[in-house]
């Protein structure tokens, strides 16, 4: 069964506070579309390793989200291509940014 979807602008609200209440101060990058922008979330790591998460949906309809860089961390210019890239398809995308130590969303997350 499909879940509610929410307004992507309150969605990033809510993700937002959730990480902080956990200790992983987070923020907007790019501002996309309020109601029904994509969004890639960047974790940035220890000495500086990072990754980049996709949003995509399960075969039911529930929000669910790949490591777009591979599972591999990646450096600061590889994150700033794929965002780049990722923008220039899509300009209605959000792009936050959550400090994490191990790489991991700091807020419920389906992983495939």
């Amino acid at each position: 069964m499909e879940e509610a979807r929410l307004k992507t602008g309150i969605w990033v609200k809510a993700m937002l506070r959730q990480a902080g209440q956990k200790g992983n101060p987070g923020m907007v990058l790019h501002h996309g579309d309020d109601d029904a922008g994509g969004v890639l979330i960047v974790l940035l790591g220890r000495a500086g390793h990072m990754s980049v998460l996709a949003q995509t949906r399960t075969h039911d309809g529930r929000r669910a989200w790949f490591r777009a860089t591979g599972e591999a961390a990646v450096d600061q210019a590889g994150v700033d291509a794929y965002v780049t890239r990722q923008m220039e398809r899509d300009p209605d995308l959000w792009v936050l940014e959550f400090e994490t130590p191990d790489l991991m969303p700091p807020f419920e997350a389906k992983m495939i």
